[in-house]
């Protein structure tokens, strides 16, 4: 496409050069002849100047100012150049669909399993008894679905997934390679001796529809009962739920934060990476969680803001920085003020 053609493809307005053609998207400060960027976030205003990109995607608003230059690259002003520069993204590199459309020979299905219309299955993707897929399922190479798993249609599985036996999964689900649906929960009862009794994990972990769950997480199943992503929920990378976790409709979770064994997260819940929250605790819907907080106590009012460790609400957090930071000054301080009042003190024990 040519920048022309972009920018009517955007319905955007064109200043500069339309007829060179755009063969590839890039960041503005690695951009080169040939690509197109854009300029969202002001604190990149200053490569705009520098950038050899071909083109770039303005706001509206951005003050063109005088462009004599004529190695300078195209612009093309638009509402949201972000949105705009997603839109051309996908028009010119379109998205790689790595899964199956049939049912690859290795493929090793129970004879009790079944499958529905249009459902794809990598090389090595194991189905065990009693499994159920729904239509339109695409299952990725080296995939396990243990014994009475059931999946719901139009999934996505990438490559090397396991799911635990008797696991349910809804429809419109995405699982990132790596994950692990059903690995045993951490249950273990101190024995007199020292040593631990595995306590037996019989529950098992359901998944309600439209969920995406990111590379490497690990789901683990209930001890009794059942684990619980409810409608929408959307999991990063890195990602630990323990034993009998539910975590509510639409909540989202950065990588490499962990919920302890029991704990209930609420609706449209928003933690950030690195969060701990420990076992049996409530989060309140619409809760905010800072990253790298760790969470010691359920918080049961909804749609507050809360960081640090142990978690505070976000102000009173601001503060107790703001004085922590302050406490080497404040302690000389204090110093002076103990040598002042010694020395006054002094001074008055001689003239009495």
């Amino acid at each position: 496409m040519t920048i022309h053609e972009i920018a009517e493809f955007l319905q955007g307005e064109l200043v500069g050069n339309g007829n060179v053609e755009i063969l590839r998207v890039a960041k503005i400060e690695e951009a080169g002849p040939g690509d197109l960027t854009f300029l969202a976030n002001p604190k990149y205003q200053k490569y705009l100047g520098t950038t050899r990109a071909s083109a770039v995607l303005v706001p509206t608003a951005h003050d063109i100012g005088g462009r004599g230059d004529e190695a300078a690259p195209a612009l093309i002003r638009v509402r949201d150049p972000y949105l705009a520069f997603l839109r051309v993204l996908k028009t010119i590199m379109p998205v790689v669909d790595p899964f199956p459309t049939s049912i690859h020979p290795t493929a090793v299905i129970a004879a009790s399993a079944g499958l529905g219309v249009n459902v794809g299955l990598g090389a090595h993707v194991v189905v065990g008894e009693d499994v159920v897929v729904g239509d339109n399922t695409k299952i990725a190479p080296g995939c396990v679905l243990a014994q009475g798993v059931h999946i719901g249609s139009d999934c996505l599985l990438y490559a090397n997934v396991t799911v635990g036996h008797n696991c349910r999964i809804g429809s419109r689900v995405i699982i990132h390679s790596g994950v692990v649906i059903g690995s045993d929960g951490f249950g273990f009862a101190p024995k007199p001796d020292g040593s631990y009794e595995k306590i037996p994990q019989l529950g098992i972990v359901v998944v309600e529809d439209d969920v995406e769950i990111g590379a490497n997480c690990t789901i683990d199943r209930a001890t009794l009962g059942e684990t619980v992503l409810k409608k929408g929920v959307k999991l990063d990378n890195l990602i630990q739920i323990a034993h009998n976790v539910v975590v509510g409709e639409h909540t989202v979770m950065a990588s490499q934060s962990g919920i302890s064994g029991s704990a209930k997260v609420g609706k449209h819940v928003v933690i950030a990476g690195q969060v701990g929250i420990a076992g049996h605790l409530e989060i309140a819907d619409r809760s905010i969680i800072l990253g790298q907080s760790g969470v010691s106590k359920s918080l049961k009012e909804p749609g507050k803001t809360y960081f640090g460790t142990p978690v505070k609400e976000h102000r009173k957090a601001q503060r107790m920085e703001v004085a922590f930071r302050g406490l080497p000054e404040l302690v000389e301080t204090v110093k002076e003020l103990q040598r002042k009042v010694e020395t006054l003190t002094k001074a008055i024990e001689k003239k009495s």
